[in-house]
């Protein structure tokens, strides 16, 4: 499993629900790395996206313990709901061949890091007033394996960093 975030520099990922800076190089690497995969997220994630509706030419995976959610969805083809970690298996087996990227928030972060054998990260060289975080790598057993040189984007400089679990 990977994954996959935007941080500041103290690692906040959102506040309100949103997302603390769209860049568009940031968007685009999420765009084309996760494109024909799995996502595993969060009812609030998937309430972030337009219209609230699951990512296309991908599998969603959402958490969330709101049986009355999934009748809103009947209709949709590319999403299942599960309420336990347990339940990740009985899907993803069904599309052997697919990566699999946890894409958020924090809770399921929190709840997959140790799933996880890699992230793509995005680190943002500076501190925005967030609400929600992303778990501390290093305590969670990651090390740097490679990184960009640094991008700027409107006067913000950021890099492309890939994590490794040891």
């Amino acid at each position: 499993m990977i994954a996959i975030a935007c941080v500041d520099a103290k690692n906040g990922i959102g506040k309100d629900g949103k997302l603390l800076i769209s860049i568009p190089d940031d968007m685009k690497f999420f765009r084309e790395t996760t494109k024909d995969s799995i996502v595993i997220m969060g009812r609030k994630t998937l309430f972030s996206f337009k219209d609230k509706m699951p990512l296309k030419n991908r599998i969603n995976i959402v958490f969330t313990t709101n049986d009355e959610l999934k009748k809103d969805y009947e209709n949709v083809g590319n999403i299942y709901f599960i309420k336990e970690k347990s339940e990740i298996k009985d899907i993803v087996d069904r599309f052997p061949d697919k990566k699999i990227f946890v894409i958020g928030g924090a809770s399921i972060y929190e709840k997959l890091i140790d799933l996880c054998d890699t992230c793509l990260i995005t680190k943002v060289d500076k501190t925005f007033d967030a609400d929600t975080y992303f778990p501390d790598l290093e305590k969670n057993g990651f090390k740097i394996e490679k990184e960009s040189e640094l991008h700027d984007y409107e006067g913000i400089n950021y890099k492309f960093i890939t994590y490794k679990k040891i």
